[in-house]
């Protein structure tokens, strides 16, 4: 029997056929980094059984149990692309009832964001904050904001198959058209680096993270995906309607979305208070 052994033309191909199934790009680059991980761990041995449950236990001894299922989801992923056989197990977790609040941004950290990045000359950022928080879409997702979708007050965006459309606040498309004629873009794409190409993801995390500092606020609570959380929140504080929210954000499992509504763990310790059954 031929000896399974991981290389590079392997997880290229892997890599491939993620996105030719339409995987978002964030998908794509996260199951990369995990099976490069694995396959410069397993260092040209051959893949068995054997060693996956050792690879499996090295990283249970290094990481999150959340992280260590992200890894072993991954390395699933390849073990059936590459028919090898394979299936991890994930770690059973228990479902949390409260979000860490060290990750929690909150309203008033958004704003001072915002702030920041407009009083610091970085209007192009200020208005992706407000774009991401305004609206709940993906960073990913940046490049659907158009010329014509602002002026059409919404934008259809296209992933995995589905295509849902987003409304625009009107504010927010005063803004972003004001910004349009200010840099001369007639149409396409609002957000562009100075060459005219599109923001990448990885340049927008990167602003984000420069601006953390500026603005005072931890570098850990400050990525496009809780900006996401920030909008849900919100939506779902104004409307208590998780199916509407569920189709804003492109969910297609309401699990997930339950995700985004729990309470942080400072309010859910005062609404075990609450219930007033200490003496």
């Amino acid at each position: 029997m031929e000896a399974k052994i991981l290389n590079e033309n392997l997880l290229t191909a892997f890599c491939c056929e993620l996105r030719r199934r339409e995987k978002t790009e964030a998908t794509v680059e996260k199951y990369r980094r995990d099976t490069k991980q694995f396959a410069g761990w397993a260092a040209g041995r051959p893949v068995t059984e054997d060693l996956i449950g050792e690879w499996k236990q090295e990283m249970i001894r290094r990481y999150s149990p959340g992280t260590v299922n992200g890894k072993v989801a991954a390395v699933n992923a390849l073990f059936q692309f590459l028919r090898w056989g394979y299936r991890l197990r994930s770690l059973r977790l228990q479902r949390r009832a409260f979000r860490d609040d060290a990750r929690e941004l909150t309203r008033g950290e958004f704003f001072r964001l915002v702030e920041t990045a407009q009083r610091t000359g970085r209007e192009r950022l200020a208005l992706i904050l407000e774009t991401i928080g305004g609206t709940g879409i993906r960073v990913s997702e940046v490049k659907n904001i158009t010329v014509e979708a602002l002026k059409e007050g919404k934008a259809e965006i296209a992933l995995k198959g589905k295509i849902r459309t987003i409304l625009l606040p009107g504010k927010l498309c005063k803004k972003l058209l004001q910004y349009a004629r200010k840099q001369k873009i007639a149409s396409g794409e609002i957000f562009l680096t100075r060459s005219g190409a599109s923001l990448s993801r990885k340049q927008i995390w990167a602003e984000m993270k420069a601006l953390s500092l500026k603005a005072r606020v931890q570098p850990g609570k400050v990525f496009p995906h809780n900006l996401r959380h920030l909008f849900a929140q919100a939506f779902y504080k104004q409307t208590r309607d998780v199916v509407k929210l569920a189709d804003v954000l492109g969910h297609s499992n309401l699990s997930t979305t339950r995700i985004y509504l729990l309470t942080t763990g400072a309010e859910h310790r005062r609404e075990l208070e609450k219930l007033g059954l200490v003496g």
